[in-house]
């Protein structure tokens, strides 16, 4: 791939990404491989922000045409069950958002506390036995109904003082009458598109497509056209270049789609997805809004969509 490179300027990030995926001629980038295509894709962009002496999330804020930004709020994911725990819990991920946060530095605490409020509860009702974790590092107790994790959950915001500021997201649709539920990802199998369609439009809350593999912009224009869901979960490893997951951000914010990006278990320490869209890696997020100073501005309860110019 490096002959290819030798007459495009580092800064040319579409140029770039274009010029690999035209080469590979794959719908799946299957030729040169996204592990290939990614890591040049990000190492260009990463490049461009030292050519130009811009912070990373100031050049892809650039390159996404986006002129504010805007803090996430973090999500927390505190009890994992199915295939990301040994226990029988429907379930995959429970996640507190601390959304009546004042800022992201106050976000962080409160999640932190939230999560430890939900060990010592877990550890008074089940023993300390019950508070082993997860593959994503979320509490894993040998419950077998989903009410009980929620009830468990309601119980440590409640503990810690939270119940006005912090909401819970989940994997799968449920409860949304008796808990303060606003997200929920993949209430359905990735074909099922008519229940997909029919849950989205009477919710009324967040509901997060990853199964549904959304990512690639192609998807993204099916989903929002088809209103499969409204809120996307960027995932650059699957999209496999920057400029195509630019494209499928601002495709889902242009259709007033939130737009999530997520961790993975056995998460690494490379912090590009911070600056991408300033969700994940919670130093990096700090700093940012360390260095950002009074132009900070945090989602909060406008998380679902704020202002993306």
């Amino acid at each position: 791939m490096l002959g290819l490179f030798k007459k495009l300027n580092v800064t040319e990030q579409e140029k770039i990404d274009k010029l690999m995926i035209e080469m590979d001629e794959t719908e799946n980038k299957s030729k040169f491989g996204a592990n290939a295509i990614l890591g040049v894709s990000l190492a260009a962009c990463k490049a461009s922000a030292v050519e130009k002496g811009v912070p990373l999330y100031h050049h892809i804020a650039d390159l996404s045409g986006n002129s504010k930004v805007i803090l996430p709020v973090p999500v927390f994911n505190v009890i994992n069950g199915s295939s990301h725990a040994v226990t029988k819990l429907a379930m995959q991920e429970f996640m507190v958002l601390p959304v009546g946060a004042a800022n992201f530095r106050e976000a962080m605490p409160i999640g932190a506390e939230v999560y430890h409020s939900l060990k010592n509860v877990i550890k008074e009702k089940y023993g300390k036995d019950a508070t082993g974790v997860g593959d994503g590092g979320a509490f894993a107790p040998s419950i077998l109904e989903n009410k009980e994790g929620l009830e468990l959950l309601k119980t440590a915001i409640g503990k810690a003082g939270y119940t006005d500021k912090v909401i819970v997201g989940m994997d799968v649709a449920s409860f949304i009458k008796n808990y303060p539920v606003v997200s929920t990802e993949d209430p359905f199998d990735q074909d099922d598109w008519g229940a997909w369609q029919k849950f989205t439009a009477s919710a009324g809350i967040q509901v997060v497509g990853d199964d549904l593999r959304v990512t690639n912009p192609k998807r993204t224009a099916s989903a929002v056209n088809e209103k499969k869901c409204n809120c996307l979960l960027l995932k650059v490893n699957q999209i496999r270049s920057v400029t195509e997951s630019l494209q499928a951000c601002k495709l889902a914010q242009a259709n007033g789609w939130c737009v999530m990006v997520p961790h993975h278990s056995g998460e690494t320490e490379n912090t590009f997805i911070t600056d991408l869209v300033r969700l994940a890696k919670y130093n990096q997020l700090l700093r940012i809004e360390e260095e950002l100073g009074s132009k900070a501005k945090f989602a909060g309860r406008n998380f679902r969509n704020p202002p993306a110019k």
